[in-house]
C-alpha cells in the first residue's frame, strides 16, 4: 500500500479481516443514532433522533455550552464555562457486550442529577476510564469514571494545578498529566507538561510545550498540541514517557486542536488557518503537513471507515481527506460560504460522524445536513428549531431485546 507505513498496513489489513469475519453476526443487528445539538442563541441542547428527525429531547442549561460525549456514549458533557457549571445528560443510548453479541438499549434521554461546578470549566478529556474536567478558573481538574455521573456516587479526586489558567488535564492510567500555568502571567498559555501520581506528588521534570493546548488520544498514545511542535505521551511501564517533536519545518503555524484515531493510530490537528497536520507517532515522518484551498472551519475522524476524515472550509466545500496517503480524494459543496473571519465562537458549521452519516451543523439554514460517507453526497436535512451549532453524535449496533 503505497505512501503506508508497515504499523498502517499491518492495521488495515486487520480491520478488513476482523469485517470480513463478522459481517454475517452484524445481519441481525438493529442500529440507531442519535444527535444532539447545542443552540447558538438559546442556553438549550436538543436530543434529535437521526432516522426521522423528530426531537426525543429538550434540555434548558444556564449558558452557551460546548458539547463532549463519554467514550461509551452513555453520557453527554455541557460544558458552561460562563456559568461555572458542567449538566451531564444521559443519552439514552447503551451497549452491553456479551462477548459473541452485544446488545443496544435505547432510552429516553435525560438530564442527571449531578453537576459539576467550578470557576470557568473548560477542556473535558477521557482516557484510560477515567474522565478529567478542568476548570480555568481554578486551575482545578476533578477526575472520575463515568459510572460515578451515572449512579449519583460522584466523588472526584481534586488536583489544584497550580495558579488558574486555560489549562488541561489527562488521566494515564495511575498518573495525571497536567498543564504548567506560565510562571510570569498565567492569563497567557501553559507553558510545560507535568506528570503526577494520584496523590499528587510531581514525577520526574516538566517537559517543555509553550502555548500547551489541545490533546487527543489514540489507542494508547496522547498527544498535546504546543506552538513550537507537539508532546507525545506514551507507556513506558511505569509513568509515561513525554517526548516532544518539533514542527519547526513544517513552517508558519502550530497544533492547537487534536483528533484521535481509533482502529488506526495516528492524529489529526490544525496547523494554522489553512492547513492540517497527520500525526503517526513512531512513523519515520512523525509529522505531515497537508494545505488547504482556504481556511479550515472543522474537521472530524471517522472512527469506523479507518482511512476518512471530513473537513469543512470557509467557501462551505465538504472535502474527504484519506489519512494514509494524505491526499484530498474528493470534495462537494455542502454549504453557503462561512467566513471565518470576526469572533471565534460565531455560528459557523460544526461535524459530528454518526455511523454511515457525517452530520454537518448548518446555523444559518437552521437544518443538520447528513452526507453519505459511502456515496460522499448530501443525502438529506434535518430542520431543527434555532440556530443549530455544536453537535455530538452517539449510537451504533446491536442486538435488541424486548
Amino acid at each position: 500500500m503505497k505512501g503506508m507505513t508497515k504499523t498502517a498496513q499491518l492495521m488495515v489489513a486487520a480491520s478488513v479481516a476482523a469485517f470480513a469475519a463478522t459481517a454475517s453476526a452484524h445481519a441481525d443487528e438493529d442500529s440507531h443514532w442519535r444527535i444532539f445539538v447545542g443552540d447558538h442563541t438559546e442556553p438549550l441542547v436538543r436530543a434529535i433522533e437521526l432516522d426521522d428527525g423528530t426531537e426525543a429531547g429538550r434540555f434548558a442549561l444556564d449558558a452557551y455550552a460546548s458539547l463532549s460525549r463519554s467514550k461509551s456514549g452513555r453520557t453527554m458533557f455541557a460544558v458552561q464555562g460562563e456559568a461555572g457549571k458542567v449538566a451531564i445528560l444521559k443519552t439514552g443510548i447503551a451497549f452491553e457486550d456479551h462477548g459473541d453479541h452485544v446488545d443496544l438499549d435505547i432510552d429516553e434521554p435525560e438530564l442527571l442529577s449531578t453537576t459539576l461546578t467550578g470557576e470557568k470549566p473548560a477542556h473535558f478529556f477521557e482516557n484510560d476510564g477515567q474522565i478529567a474536567m478542568f476548570f480555568d478558573g481554578e486551575g482545578r481538574a476533578d477526575v472520575f469514571p463515568e459510572r460515578q455521573v451515572l449512579d449519583g456516587a460522584f466523588e472526584p479526586l481534586t488536583f489544584d494545578v497550580g495558579a488558574p489558567h486555560h489549562g488541561l488535564a489527562t488521566p494515564f492510567g495511575r498518573f495525571i498529566i497536567h498543564s504548567v500555568p506560565n510562571p510570569d502571567d498565567p492569563s497567557q498559555r501553559p507553558v510545560a507538561l507535568r506528570v503526577v501520581d494520584r496523590e499528587g506528588a510531581q514525577v520526574g521534570g516538566d517537559v517543555a510545550c509553550p502555548g500547551l493546548h489541545g490533546q487527543a488520544v489514540s489507542g494508547r498514545v496522547v498527544a498535546f498540541g504546543c506552538h513550537d511542535g507537539i508532546v507525545v505521551a506514551m507507556p513506558s511501564g511505569g509513568a509515561p514517557e513525554l517526548t516532544h517533536v518539533s514542527t519547526a519545518d513544517l513552517g508558519e503555524g502550530n497544533v492547537s486542536t487534536l483528533k484521535g484515531g481509533t482502529a488506526l493510530q495516528f492524529f489529526l490537528g490544525n496547523y494554522g488557518q489553512s492547513a492540517v497536520t497527520l500525526i503517526e507517532p513512531g512513523a519515520e515522518t512523525t509529522i505531515r503537513k497537508i494545505d488547504l484551498p482556504v481556511r479550515r472551519v472543522d474537521f472530524a475522524i471517522d472512527p469506523a471507515k479507518t482511512r476518512n476524515a471530513y473537513i469543512l472550509t470557509e467557501d462551505g466545500r465538504l472535502h474527504l481527506l484519506d489519512v494514509l496517503s494524505g491526499t484530498i480524494e474528493k470534495s462537494m459543496q455542502l454549504t453557503e460560504p462561512y467566513s471565518m473571519d470576526g469572533h471565534w465562537r460565531d455560528p459557523r458549521p460544526r461535524l459530528a460522524v454518526a455511523g454511515d452519516h457525517l452530520a454537518v451543523t448548518d446555523p444559518r439554514e437552521g437544518v443538520v445536513r447528513l452526507v453519505d460517507t459511502d456515496s460522499f453526497e448530501e443525502e438529506r436535512t434535518i430542520a431543527v428549531d434555532g440556530v443549530p451549532y455544536t453537535i455530538v453524535a452517539v449510537g451504533g449496533s446491536g442486538k435488541q431485546h424486548d
